[in-house]
């Protein structure tokens, strides 16, 4: 059987619900925004993909617990990345109403764990999930949410991630090296000089966009420094977070 929940056939969903191991349906959210000169627009949901695919990968034969990857959110709040070609934003509110929509809809049908799993961290965007969550726990609905922002997840990503300096960098271009590398432009990633952004503190000083952060390529971080190596390194550490996320959304149960 697949690890894509859209793959399956009716019926088979609906065996889902009397098979021995929990099912746990995952939801890979991004959004498509510059992230330089040299890597790809869906930079955001092609991390939140292979995160899931590890992790379905990790649990195929897991005595407990099933893992499904339901269709990926793509869009996400794009603000800072604006003022660049190949941008494509959603309102707050837009990606509040497709996360609600979704769980909402599989828990109706019985499936009593979605989780969310993000890698697109502008503010608005990281707030609008939170609030879904909090939204459908009010109604009912417990929603995972693997925050990676937070500063217990954070702590154990990369010097760069922790920093704050980190929007196509070393960080994200050595997750797209290790999954996508034929999507990354080498030959003008290596010339790219390190930039350091705090972005954390831009924006607190309220600078909206890119550019008035000084990211006039919409870059920061250290990118001529990513590897596919230290990429798979970092995908590890997200498999284990996300692991650990999913048992522990089970074990509430």
């Amino acid at each position: 059987m697949s690890d894509h929940f859209a793959d399956l056939t009716s019926p088979q969903v609906a065996a889902l619900h009397t098979a021995i191991r929990t099912t746990v349906l995952l939801l890979p959210v991004g959004a498509v925004e510059p992230h330089g000169p040299h890597a790809p627009l869906g930079t955001d949901p092609i991390i939140s993909d292979g995160m899931c695919a590890r992790v379905a990968e990790r649990l195929r034969d897991d005595p407990e617990v099933r893992v499904l990857i339901l269709p990926a959110v793509p869009y996400g709040v794009t603000e800072f990345g604006a003022a660049f070609p190949g941008a494509v934003g959603v309102r707050p509110s837009t990606v509040h109403s497709m996360v609600v929509d979704i769980a909402e809809s599989l828990h109706a049908q019985g499936f009593a764990h979605t989780m969310v799993v993000n890698n697109h961290f502008e503010p608005a965007h990281v707030n609008a999930l939170r609030e879904a969550v909090r939204t459908l726990a009010d109604r009912g609905v417990r929603t995972g949410y693997l925050d990676l922002v937070r500063r217990k997840a954070a702590a154990r990503l990369t010097e760069e991630f922790q920093s704050g300096s980190c929007h196509a960098g070393r960080y994200e271009t050595s997750l797209v090296l290790a999954d996508r590398p034929e999507l990354v432009d080498t030959g003008i990633m290596v010339g790219l000089p390190a930039l350091t952004v705090d972005m954390p503190g831009e924006m607190a000083a309220g600078h909206a966009d890119f550019p008035a952060m000084g990211m006039d390529r919409a870059y920061c971080g250290a990118p001529a420094e990513a590897t596919a190596t230290e990429g798979e390194q970092t995908f590890g550490t997200l498999t284990d977070l996300l692991v650990e996320a999913v048992r522990a959304q089970v074990a509430r149960d």
